[in-house]
């Protein structure tokens, strides 16, 4: 029972440090919680959206400090991902969570390659 908790606080300090590096946390947090300590996929999702909004705020306020939030974008931003944000809320509910966790991890597949890529590409041109 001991080691359970530990390991969720491990997923936790983990998922903040991403957050920290603006990754979002959810990337490591969700397969975290599914891989190694054996939650549903709906259940991960919705403990990393509670899991984010301390952190959301808490990244706001540093950002508002060093005065790098752009004011004048924010409703471009709020309103579709608001909107997205609740119709995707009501598909992943009803979609079959090994379906769920299929399609996740092939979008963290893309996503991994697509950093690989961009890293590479933008390593080579700093060096010039």
């Amino acid at each position: 029972m001991q080691l359970d908790i530990l390991f969720k606080i491990l997923a936790g300090v983990l998922g903040g440090v991403i957050s920290g590096m603006g990754m979002g946390g959810g990337t490591l947090l969700i397969p975290i919680l599914t891989i190694f300590l054996d939650i549903s996929q709906p259940i991960a999702q919705c403990v990393n959206l509670v899991s984010f909004v301390p952190v959301a705020i808490a990244s706001l306020i540093v950002h508002i400090k060093n005065k790098l939030v752009k004011f004048d974008d924010i409703l471009y931003l709020i309103v579709p991902s608001v909107i997205t944000g609740v119709l995707s809320s009501i598909l992943m509910m009803n979609i079959d969570k090994d379906t769920l966790r299929f399609w996740f991890g092939i979008f963290l597949i893309v996503l991994g390659v697509w950093i690989g890529v961009q890293s590479i590409f933008l390593d080579k041109s700093n060096k010039k």
